[in-house]
């Protein structure tokens, strides 16, 4: 919920690297495909005539970077190559609640919300106040939905519907770099930016790529490239603050070519101290208010697909950006694949897999490959699933090897 909240830089032991090591393509994923990415859609203008700097010295600019406050507009636009279900997507799939009766949950939860940034264009005006005070809201054409943390409040409020959420912030400010809850997941471009560093090892090409305008200020680009033949990543491109170290734009390229999976940055910024009204909230009269401890377990349970709390013993295979998760899925979704063909899933969920799937045999056996653009998925008919950032022919190498 922290829009400009950093993770602390360094690995927090084997564990942590373990994990870290599958996180090079899925945090980049995780962005694009379920929370918030930052992007902004001007070209950069001009190639300002900086400093020369190495990647090692511009990666250090970025770790020491203390920017807490700041306050801009920021573009994103989000490309997975998913097929349009006309909103299906969001609410049909992450079990979005709608508002309307009680127990439907609100149509202001950001768990559900903020999934629309997931593909499509989208504008967002973002502020930040050292740890404890943000704001961010997505614009539209006839409505703004925003999430605001203040303190120990943390409101979201849907103009549209009229409806808010409240939730209280339980961590203490020295407590939330070491816990990375679902609201803290990568979401600015320096929050990815870190994530992709913490992970590159040998298994990435680091360079400096001259340098560019973003929102009015002179940057320095940062490359980074997978070495690695057999992933969808085709690069990624940071443009970084000179003055400050602050990733200003935050582009993923797929290696297949065409346009950006992920390009996400500012459009203008200022990091000057924001006005405190900035995070002031107070629901009007007639605004329908949802407390997050009064929702019901199932309200709760909407947030999370059937199952996930059944997924049996997450195995990563490889390393890097080949790195593939191979884990056995609960009987409801490993049947997936068959009950798609058989018209037992629901009609949208039927025209989704319909679209991206791809039936693959191998030693393993058969199964469907479902595509996008980033970010390959397989599932066999003896109910495995082997998903990442790679080509359909390294899942199915893995598939056969396991």
């Amino acid at each position: 919920m922290a829009p400009y909240e950093s993770e602390d830089s360094q690995s927090q032991g084997t564990g942590r690297r373990k994990a870290v090591r599958y996180a090079v393509p899925v945090a980049v994923v995780g962005v694009a495909a379920a929370t918030i990415g930052l992007v902004p859609a001007l070209a950069d203008s001009g190639d300002p005539d900086l400093p020369k700097v190495t990647a090692q010295e511009l990666i250090e600019k970025i770790a020491t970077s203390d920017t807490e406050r700041l306050s801009g507009t920021v573009k994103i636009h989000t490309d997975l190559g998913l097929p349009s279900l006309g909103g299906a997507a969001v609410g049909g799939f992450t079990g979005g609640g709608g508002g309307g009766e009680k127990g439907d949950g609100s149509s202001a939860d950001p768990r559900t919300k903020l999934t629309e940034l997931a593909t499509g264009e989208h504008t967002l005006r973002v502020a930040a106040d050292g740890p404890d005070r943000q704001k961010l809201s997505v614009l539209d054409d006839a409505a703004e939905y925003s999430v605001i943390h203040n303190g120990a409040d943390v409101w979201a409020y849907d103009s549209a519907s009229n409806e808010a959420y409240h939730a209280k912030d339980t961590q203490a400010t020295g407590d939330r770099a070491k816990k990375k809850t679902p609201e803290q997941l990568p979401a600015t471009p320096k929050q990815l930016t870190d994530e992709i560093l913490k992970a590159s090892a040998d298994t990435t090409s680091i360079t400096v790529d001259g340098t560019a305008q973003v929102a009015g200020r002179d940057a320095y680009r940062l490359q980074i490239k997978p070495k690695q033949s057999g992933s969808t990543v085709g690069a990624i491109t940071v443009s970084v603050d000179a003055k400050t170290g602050t990733p200003l734009k935050f582009t993923l390229t797929p290696a297949s070519g065409g346009a950006a999976v992920v390009d996400a940055g500012f459009t203008s910024v200022d990091f000057g101290k924001p006005a405190a009204s900035t995070f002031d909230f107070k629901p009007s009269k007639g605004t329908k208010v949802t407390e997050a401890d009064e929702l019901t377990t199932q309200d709760r349970e909407k947030a999370v697909p059937q199952g996930a709390d059944q997924l049996d013993g997450l195995n990563v295979i490889g390393e890097g950006w080949t790195s593939i998760a191979e884990l056995k899925l609960p009987k409801e979704a490993g049947g997936m694949a068959s009950g798609a063909a058989s018209g037992e899933l629901p009609a949208d969920a039927q025209k989704f897999l319909s679209s991206l799937g791809d039936q693959v045999k191998g030693d393993f056996g058969t199964g469907t490959v479902y595509s996008t653009r980033l970010v390959n998925v397989l599932i066999t008919q003896d109910g495995k699933a082997y998903a990442g950032a790679v080509t359909k022919d390294a899942l199915v190498k893995a598939a056969d090897a396991g």
